[in-house]
């Protein structure tokens, strides 16, 4: 009987959890910009998110070898500076718009590891999408900065991928708690330099723990545990739903409502990551029975 965990559809639900969660934590994240900066607020996020998951899940039990210590500070690193180059992104830019730019990363990631013919079409599926939910052609213009800021956020999100998938073979409490406290090496800094004794009131430390909590904690935990059991290819294209999930997420919180062809563009992204999940369940028993 094969079981639940080999299975594809149980890491595909740990994206859409991890992504709903992150798309909640952003949206009430940007609610502080005003108070100590988006600098300030990465580093409450990440700062707060490391001190959370070191006291749930202990690293320090686990044994750790300098190869996997230098994977997981490498991974964490590029996550830290992801995170603040993101949040300095939104200080110009709409939220759904830096998300499908930042989106870049994972998508050139998915084409690089892409070895069969039916993932270039999920793939082609969710480029359509994404082509379409950005304001190309249409008059907008976007603020250059916050562009490059989202662009370099797209970077580290790819190297992101393939750093966390060389320390997926640790348990997952292990890597992500790790690798938020080298994450915070980063960012932690630099908010406090810009924000300074503003982090210090207690308002604002209790909602930048919540935030960290949705937007940090929950969906690296869920990523980790989802990148042990999913290929790179499969993974960069299931968190496609991120631009789908932040545009539902804005129409029930913010009012926010979507037009018909951008929900033809959502139809686009979900249709990649259905199609993936699917394929990449079907692909393993050919694997194993072209092994035996």
């Amino acid at each position: 009987m094969t079981s639940l965990r080999s299975t594809p559809w149980l890491p595909a639900l740990a994206v859409l959890g991890s992504v709903t969660s992150l798309c909640i934590g952003t949206s009430f994240a940007k609610k502080l910009f005003p108070l100590v900066g988006a600098e300030g607020t990465s580093a409450l996020r990440v700062g707060f998110s490391a001190i959370v998951l070191l006291l749930l899940w202990r690293p320090w039990r686990w044994p750790l070898s300098r190869q996997d210590a230098g994977s997981v500070l490498r991974y964490g690193l590029t996550l830290g500076t992801m995170n603040l180059l993101f949040y300095l992104a939104l200080r110009t830019i709409p939220f759904g718009i830096a998300v499908a730019i930042e989106f870049s990363g994972p998508l050139a990631v998915a084409m690089w590891a892409s070895r069969r013919p039916v993932d270039f079409l999920w793939l082609a599926s969710a480029v359509t999408g994404l082509a379409m939910i950005l304001p190309l052609g249409h008059g907008n213009t976007l603020d250059p900065t916050g562009v490059l800021f989202a662009l370099g956020a797209a970077v580290c999100w790819a190297l992101y991928i393939v750093f966390g998938k060389r320390a997926g073979h640790l348990h997952a409490g292990h890597s992500v708690s790790l690798g938020l406290v080298a994450a915070s090496l980063v960012v932690v800094p630099y908010g406090v330099a810009h924000a300074g004794a503003a982090l210090l009131d207690p308002s604002i430390l209790a909602a930048g723990l919540g935030v960290a909590i949705v937007s940090s904690a929950i969906p690296m935990s869920l990523e980790m545990m989802a990148m042990k059991r999913l290929p790179s290819e499969t993974f960069g294209i299931m968190v496609s739903l991120e631009p789908a999930v932040a545009s539902l997420l804005a129409m029930l919180l913010l009012g926010e409502h979507l037009t018909s062809f951008q929900w033809l563009a959502i139809g686009f992204i979900v249709l990649a990551s259905i199609g993936s999940t699917v394929t990449a369940r079907r692909a393993r028993p050919e694997a194993a029975e072209l092994a035996g």
